[in-house]
């Protein structure tokens, strides 16, 4: 058991009381006012706020998930450098068993020792997507939603998250079956119209991948597939801020209109996140990056370079919102819909991943589930 000092707690709202925060066995145990545990770390420098959850992430230092499977626990053993204590490598559209390789990866679990970001499964964007919003993914992967394909797709096999097209042909069933096994089904890479988005949406859809990328956009007459989606209460969308994929503009109304209520922010980071400008892979593309984003040959963006906190300080520059307004678009809100009650929030019996931030919100250390994984080398961290 040890307790922590810390200069303020978020959970992720501010706690308004004594800084301090116990943990045992992996867990949180007290919040508040208590004696310090015989081991204990003083951060008063640094601001202690859950640990961030991010729903779709291509891969990072130089590693592709859906070219390099075999890399998923070897990036995310690094990811806690960037905060993150859970996420759902993402699988773009590819062949069944390139998708069935990576399931396997995942199923075979961490190896010896890894002390890293928890895994809970993966987020397979794909294959059953609109080839007319396909973004970087390979057109002739695409699959018609046929649950032969999908009869071994269960959360307990790894599969975590579904992108789909609810409008494509023999998808409300698919949505149907794969939502009562549990998993998450997301609305993406689809030209859906109000109407088949509503449909969806009823068939068990309970997310959106990226908000505006790869969607049916706003018209007047033809609301489409982003109005369905804000308009309906239960469903939660992420969005990539790193103000290339959605203008501020547009990010500023989605918050005026629902503020964080349904929010996620996603990175949607690739290979070349945490590396310099180079050329990195993304599924069976090769990807240019300058420093600024990632792109196709022929300008299209293909996933981004964006870290968790520069979306999260994206936010508050975009909406003026608040620091624990942003923070639980990274924490609570994503936990919640993956229905992990015991993540993302700073509580007793919660699960004790989290971050201390310096003042210029900067990762100074992480912990995954009680244990220091990450620690900056310029961090002060005074163990007594």
């Amino acid at each position: 058991m040890f307790s922590i000092d810390a200069r303020k707690i978020y959970h992720p709202e501010m706690f308004n009381r004594e800084p301090r925060v116990s943990v045992d066995s992996g867990k949180f145990v007290t919040l508040g006012e208590q004696k310090k545990a015989g081991r204990h770390l003083r951060a008063l420098e640094y601001d202690l706020v859950p640990g961030f959850i991010d729903l779709q992430i291509n891969g990072a230092f130089g590693y592709d998930f859906t070219s390099q499977p075999d890399s998923i626990w070897q990036v995310a053993e690094r990811l806690p450098e960037f905060g993150i204590t859970t996420c759902l490598p993402t699988i773009i559209t590819s062949p069944l068993e390139v998708m069935e390789n990576a399931l396997q990866v995942w199923r075979n679990n961490k190896p010896t020792g890894y002390q890293g970001t928890y895994l809970p499964g993966l987020h397979l964007e794909g294959p059953f997507l609109n080839p007319k919003k396909k973004g970087v993914h390979a057109a002739g992967l695409f699959h018609l939603a046929d649950p032969r394909l999908v009869q071994e797709w269960t959360p307990q096999n790894g599969v975590r998250m579904v992108t789909i097209a609810p409008e494509i042909p023999g998808a409300i069933n698919l949505i149907i079956s794969l939502s009562q096994r549990g998993i998450l089904m997301s609305a993406g890479h689809s030209l859906a119209d109000v109407h088949q988005a509503r449909a969806g949406f009823g068939a068990g859809i309970r997310y959106a991948t990226h908000l505006f990328n790869a969607m049916t956009p706003i018209h007047h007459r033809e609301p489409g597939l982003v109005m369905a989606i804000l308009e309906h209460e239960e469903i939660s969308y992420g969005m990539i801020l790193d103000g290339l994929h959605v203008a501020p503009e547009l990010v500023r109304m989605v918050w005026h209109y629902q503020g964080n209520r349904r929010l996620i922010l996603v990175t949607d980071a690739s290979a070349a996140l945490g590396m310099p400008a180079g050329t990195y892979p993304l599924g069976n593309n090769e990807i240019q990056v300058d420093g600024i984003s990632a792109r196709l040959a022929d300008g299209t963006l293909a996933g981004s370079i964006l870290s968790p906190l520069k979306a999260l300080q994206n936010l508050q520059s975009f909406t003026k919102c608040s620091f624990h307004e942003a923070l639980a678009c990274l924490t609570a809100n994503p936990a919640r819909v993956l229905g992990m009650r015991d993540r993302g929030v700073i509580r007793p019996g919660a699960v004790a991943d989290f971050v201390l931030l310096s003042a210029d919100q900067q990762v100074a250390a992480t912990f995954v589930a009680g244990e220091l994984v990450y620690q900056a080398p310029w961090a002060n961290l005074q163990w007594d």
